[in-house]
């Protein structure tokens, strides 16, 4: 019997390949999914939350505060390696990534969709100015000093995929609104209950439309703006191929399904 990498190898021969990757390509470089067989269980922050609540924003601050540099010094692993080599073979034509990681980009992917945004961009909900996670970092601590000590270094709290950490005191946390019309900030990511922007989900469909092999990897397909674009290869008769710790709800469409971590697959396709 083949190896799965090998029949993967053969699949992807001659075939335009797109990759769809969520947060379990990304475990490898210490950032946890949501879904794996080893997670824990996790309850991330929905829009109507952070919009609705002050109480839940501030938290939600406090926390983003420290897990954004967990993320931010996070360096991308062999499977990210790997996939931006693909790419820059001709192997690999696109990567839809639902992580806000920038890990794909940090590796050296050129064309990358983050369907879900960005951890490193903020938004004003108001006026739509933007500005960087870095500028946002400077106005927090200025108006929290020591918090970020206090609470612990970003190495020793626990990370969640979205570049949230786990903080238990928040209440004396002060939160930033935007300087140019005092609106609510907020990251540029998309958090449950919110919609992809429909510039994205056209260039992902477009992407999907274009491939001759769907590769999902790192993702359990459990949210529909993944699943989606499986969905829609399988309508079209394209090939997707899965290769993912655990079940995903697309394993029935799978013409081939690999059970295993993304890292290991990847680095046997290279030559």
């Amino acid at each position: 019997m083949a190896h799965p990498a090998e029949t993967l190898r053969e699949l992807m021969a001659g075939r335009r390949t797109v990759a769809l990757t969520g947060a379990g390509i990304s475990t490898d470089s210490g950032i946890p999914d949501y879904r794996g067989p080893d997670s824990p269980p996790r309850n991330p922050m929905t829009y109507q939350q952070f919009i609705g609540d002050p109480g839940f924003r501030r938290h939600y601050w406090a926390r983003n505060h420290l897990g954004w540099r967990h993320m931010d010094a996070a360096v991308p692993n062999a499977g990210h390696r790997a996939l931006a080599a693909l790419e820059r073979a001709g192997r690999v034509a696109a990567v839809i990534t639902q992580n806000v990681d920038m890990l794909h980009t940090k590796a050296g992917s050129r064309n990358v969709i983050d369907l879900h945004g960005t951890y490193a961009q903020v938004r004003c909900l108001a006026c739509s100015h933007r500005l960087s996670r870095y500028a946002l970092a400077e106005r927090l601590e200025r108006r929290n000093p020591g918090f970020a000590e206090k609470a612990g270094a970003a190495s020793a709290v626990e990370i969640a995929p979205d570049a949230d950490a786990v903080v238990a005191r928040t209440a004396t946390f002060r939160v930033v609104d935007c300087e140019r019309c005092g609106g609510m900030l907020k990251p540029d990511i998309v958090y449950f209950g919110e919609t992809v922007p429909r510039e994205r989900v056209c260039s992902a469909f477009d992407a999907v439309d274009t491939a001759e092999l769907l590769l999902v990897l790192g993702s359990s397909l459990t949210v529909m703006s993944g699943l989606r674009f499986v969905r829609r290869a399988a309508k079209a008769g394209t090939p997707i191929a899965i290769v993912n710790r655990g079940p995903t709800r697309g394993d029935d469409l799978a013409t081939l399904r690999i059970d295993a971590g993304c890292s290991e697959i990847l680095i046997q396709l290279l030559p």
